[in-house]
């Protein structure tokens, strides 16, 4: 499938209208889920006029009003209290937890650094099938919202010391 200017500016206008990549893909035909989110990344329509929404039968929120529909439920969000701290585990050997003795229940969160002689795991007991124990899983899995907060700015062009050494 070629995007020829008019399917580009058909994608743009849903895109823009909050529509999720399968909804466009399916309005437009001819063309997958994943070839529309390649196609936006390539043009970077990052921004939308508004978020995309789940829509029942993939009606736009005009074809919603225009069909009588009930204005949407109000979005609840759900607050999940952050875990207490969990210290390192401290083996009955007194030593810590390391890639040796370290199991398949026990948090595997790296404490230090890998080439150093105090590196080690934070050994807490998981949930079964995890990873990480309770507080390091709500440090690893945060809400996009919450890890976009915390990147640093890119930077575009050199300091001027290193512009200067170039």
């Amino acid at each position: 499938m070629a995007w020829t200017d008019e399917r580009v500016e058909l994608l743009k206008k849903l895109w823009a209208e909050g529509l999720s990549a399968a909804q466009i893909a399916n309005k437009m035909g001819g063309v997958t889920r994943n070839a529309v989110i390649g196609k936006v990344h390539r043009l970077g329509l990052s921004g939308r006029a508004t978020p995309a929404k789940p829509q029942r039968g993939c009606r736009t929120p005009a074809e919603d009003k225009a069909a009588g529909g009930a204005a949407p439920a109000p979005e609840v969000k759900s607050v999940i209290p952050e875990p207490e701290f969990a210290a390192p585990l401290v083996l009955e050997s007194g030593d810590r937890t390391t890639v040796s003795t370290i199991k398949n229940n026990m948090c595997k969160w790296p404490i230090g650094d890998p080439a150093k002689d105090d590196f080690h795991f934070c050994g807490q007991p998981t949930l079964s099938g995890k990873s990480y124990c309770a507080y390091h899983a709500h440090l690893a899995f945060q809400p996009p919202q919450r890890r976009t907060d915390r990147r640093e700015p890119r930077r575009t062009a050199l300091p001027e010391k290193r512009r200067a050494a170039s």
